[in-house]
């Protein structure tokens, strides 16, 4: 043996043996068969979420208005009302919400709301729409805001504030979240609620899987993670080198579902679906949606469901 090849081995087993936070490997090609409902081949799971008012703005305390998720690539902040970015995101709650309710409506399909507690405590009517129509909803956290840099008391003080006010808006509190941009303290914070069973905060896999948090005193219980995308997400339409038009997004959904219905064959997958009140339920890129749920709908073997079906499928099939 030479002697570069026993410093390599050296260096493998130095790094193979150091604590690692990270998971690289997860079902490493040997995926679980999920087993769904009819034997569905992929489990398309449809979410909206809802932010609108509960994003950074002077009159909710921030120091700015927002910059993220609009028509403005790149907008500026201002350490005032922005005009053009209020309008903007209250076009998502005005017009948006209802265009892509009404649509899930009509053809009696389920979806699930990651909704912001400040947000949706501003809208009763929304409210009631999601009640009535019985949509899954997962906690989107208080505000709408990066915790990167937010200190953990004040991230646990939200967190709190966001189950409280979902359930006292809805009658029920809720057992998914998704903070959206999180922060290295986030899922360990939910240790503190056993009401939150899953969570979403993940982008790294195309199945649940489950992991384990442990609270302060010690004491550990298993935790469901639901992956999420970012990719066939609408949040693309805002994001430089993204999405230009309908026809880009539905083409790009219409291929993930393809590759996954075909591998579903023998490998069934989920697909996650990221929509936004002020984005997709603009016409021009409403169309998109339109012509993918038709085009989903005229397959056999899909099982479209809320992220709470998931939920309760994955823990009666696959046990922690």
């Amino acid at each position: 043996m030479t002697s570069a090849y026993l410093r390599g081995q050296e260096l493998i087993e130095s790094i193979q043996s150091t604590p690692y936070s990270r998971d690289l490997i997860g079902y490493h090609g040997q995926t679980p068969d999920p087993k769904w409902p009819n034997e569905a081949r992929v489990a398309v799971q449809f979410v909206l979420n809802y932010e609108e008012g509960g994003e950074n703005h002077v009159e909710h305390g921030d120091l700015s208005s927002e910059q993220f998720l609009s028509e403005i690539v790149g907008a500026a902040s201002f350490n005032a009302k922005h005009m053009s970015m209020d309008s903007m995101y209250e076009y998502g709650s005005r017009a948006g919400f209802w265009r892509i309710h009404q649509e899930f409506k009509k053809r009696g399909l389920p979806m699930t709301i990651f909704g912001v507690g400040m947000a949706l405590a501003r809208n009763p009517y929304v409210v009631q729409a999601i009640k009535d129509a019985d949509y899954d909803v997962v906690s989107h956290g208080q505000r709408w805001l990066h915790y990167q840099n937010i200190d953990i008391d004040t991230e646990r003080q939200h967190m709190d504030q966001a189950i409280s006010v979902l359930e006292a808006l809805f009658g029920k509190a809720p057992i998914g979240w998704y903070t959206g941009r999180d922060s290295p303290n986030t899922r360990q914070l939910l240790a503190e609620f056993p009401q939150i069973q899953y969570d979403c905060d993940y982008y790294g896999d195309d199945l649940p899987f489950w992991s384990s948090l442990t609270n302060a005193q010690g004491q550990t219980r298993p935790h469901l993670i639901i992956p999420y995308t970012l990719d066939t997400n609408d949040m693309k339409f805002s994001s430089a080198g993204g999405f230009n038009h309908a026809e880009q997004f539905y083409q790009y959904l219409k291929d993930a579902f393809d590759v996954l219905y075909a591998e579903g064959e023998t490998a069934p997958k989920m697909l996650s679906i990221g929509m936004h009140c002020r984005l997709l339920g603009r016409p021009a890129r409403f169309k998109a949606l339109q012509k993918f749920l038709d085009y989903v709908q005229s397959h056999e073997k899909v099982w479209i469901c809320r992220r709470g079906d998931i939920a309760a499928h994955w823990q009666q099939n696959f046990a922690p």
